[in-house]
Order: structure tokens, then C-alpha cells, then sequence
């Protein structure tokens, strides 16, 4: 379709005739993501409200049915690139935010850590240098005013800001380490994500980001699956898959909505996370 044809068709999504304008929202839906940019340009030249709503609420729809689209690419792909997963949660609340925006904030933090690593570190000195950077030169810290807040979920916020939820401060921290060439994975634990640093079956310990880089011993999550009267599974102590990562990210997003009372964006949200689950999106985990 020409750019005339398209105005003309995005035009009749007033017309009074409820079948017309039923009929141009599906075609307008058919024609994909392609063409947003001409429903922006309607919806900044209109003085209808009414249109505008209209405008406002099909732009949504195509990108969520674009995003739910990728956010399967990227699981069918592998779910290799974490920071490309963690991007998508992104992209849900803030869909013009570009991947190389986040990159680009992790190479300049790479950079400074990289600065601060010494041949031959002993694992426990990897540690504290990294934590030394983050925490102290950068000030990366815990967001615990409103740590309920969908922001926590939103990786690129959490690079701006330097606050965020346990699950975002440790997807930055663990593309760092890894970086480093640094055995560092996330860990499933309930009601707070933390990393393991597991160099095979000799050194195995675990990094509490939320707390500003806290190392703690088997031991310490033990006494903590204790405290939750669960029994000690698996998953508590061993690393978890990039796709793991980004379903608990979604989850810890469908939660936040739900403490809003915002339970439409909280079912798009569990639409996402559905599309990416082989079991039960509904599974507790978050944070």
C-alpha cells in the first residue's frame, strides 16, 4: 500500500459505521508493526480524542503482538543472549528502547571492571574488585523504596538509575562477571535471585547483588531454604538457564501489575511468560 492509501485507511477508524471501522482495525492489524510509524504521524495531526484512543490502543496491540512474536524467536533461537531477553521484558513498558542502549551501558561498566582485575585473582578477590566498582565507584544499590514498582523489571532503568530489584542488579553483574571470563551463574532461589560462582566440582560458593556483593557458603542457603520450611531442591543451589531468568523477570512484572490492580497488563505480562514456558507460568519465584 502507498503512504495515501495507508492515511486513507487509518482515516476510517472514525467512521461512524461500526462494521467499517471494525473491518479497518483488522486490516490495519494485518498489515503488522510496519505500520505504527503512520498511526504516530495520525495520532499527532488529529484533534479527535476518540480517534486518538483508538490510535493509542491498536499501536499497543501491534507491539505487544510483535513483542510476544520475538520473545518466542528468542526462545526457539536458544535463549542465548540473556541481556536480548532481559531487553524484551524491557521492551513491554518501553518499546523504543534499543538493545544497543542497554550494550553500551554494560561495556562502559565492563570497561571500569576490567580496569580493576589483576592476573591470577584468587575467586573470592574477583569478588570483591567487581563489587568494589559496582558498589562503591558506581553505586549500584538495592531499590528498596519501591521495590514493587514494574521500573525494578525494566533492565535499562536499572542501568540509568542504579537501583533495582535482586533479578536486574544480578543479570548486570553476572554479564559482567562472565565477561571476565568469571564462573558466575544465576540461582533460582525463592524470593531472591542471587548468583553462584561454581568453578566445577572444586570451589562452589554464592553472591547475595542485593547485598551489595555479600558471598555466602552452602551453609547460608541451607539455613535460608530452613527459614522458608521448604525442602532443599536442586534448583536452590545450582545454576539456572537464561530462559529461567527472563520467565522470572516476566513473573516479577506480572506481580507488580497485580499489586497495582492493573490486571490487564497483568495478563499480557502472563501472556509472555506463557509463550516462553513449557510448565506452569503461575510458579512462585519472584524477585
Amino acid at each position: 500500500m502507498t503512504k495515501k492509501e495507508i492515511k486513507a485507511l487509518i482515516s476510517l477508524l472514525d467512521d461512524s459505521d461500526y462494521e467499517v471501522a471494525s473491518h479497518v482495525e483488522k486490516r490495519i492489524v494485518s498489515l503488522g508493526t510496519s505500520i505504527i510509524p503512520y498511526l504516530e504521524e495520525e495520532w499527532e495531526e488529529t484533534l479527535n480524542t476518540d480517534l486518538q484512543k483508538k490510535i493509542e490502543d491498536l499501536i499497543h496491540d501491534l507491539q505487544f503482538d510483535g513483542l510476544l512474536q520475538r520473545i518466542q524467536e528468542w526462545k526457539n533461537n536458544g535463549a542465548e543472549n540473556l541481556l536480548e531477553g532481559m531487553w524484551l521484558v524491557n521492551s513491554y513498558l518501553y518499546p523504543d528502547i534499543e538493545l544497543s542502549t542497554i550494550t553500551k551501558a554494560i561495556d562502559q561498566l565492563y570497561f571500569d571492571a576490567w580496569a580493576s582485575m589483576q592476573d591470577n585473582m584468587h575467586p573470592y578477590d574477583q569478588v570483591k574488585a567487581l563489587n568494589n566498582v559496582l558498589f562503591r565507584e558506581k553505586r549500584f544499590s538495592a531499590n528498596t523504596k519501591n521495590f514493587h514498582s514494574p521500573a525494578n523489571s525494566m533492565l535499562h532503568l536499572a542501568l540509568e538509575t542504579k537501583r533495582g530489584n535482586p533479578l536486574t542488579l544480578c543479570v548486570i553483574y553476572m554479564t559482567l562477571a562472565q565477561r571476565l571470563k568469571m564462573p558466575v551463574y544465576g540461582v533460582n532461589l525463592p524470593n531472591l535471585f542471587i548468583l553462584t560462582y561454581k568453578l566445577d566440582d572444586r570451589l562452589q560458593f554464592y553472591i547475595n547483588v542485593y547485598n551489595k556483593g555479600l558471598i555466602l557458603s552452602k551453609s547460608d542457603i541451607d539455613n535460608y531454604i530452613l527459614q522458608l520450611n521448604l525442602n532443599p531442591l536442586d534448583i536452590f543451589y545450582e545454576p539456572c538457564s537464561n530462559i529461567e531468568i527472563v520467565k522470572r523477570a516476566l513473573r516479577n512484572l506480572a506481580f507488580s501489575f497485580e499489586k497495582m490492580d492493573d490486571l490487564e497488563k497483568a495478563t499480557e505480562v502472563t501472556k509472555l511468560l506463557t509463550a516462553i514456558s513449557d510448565d506452569d507460568p503461575t510458579l512462585s519465584g519472584t524477585a
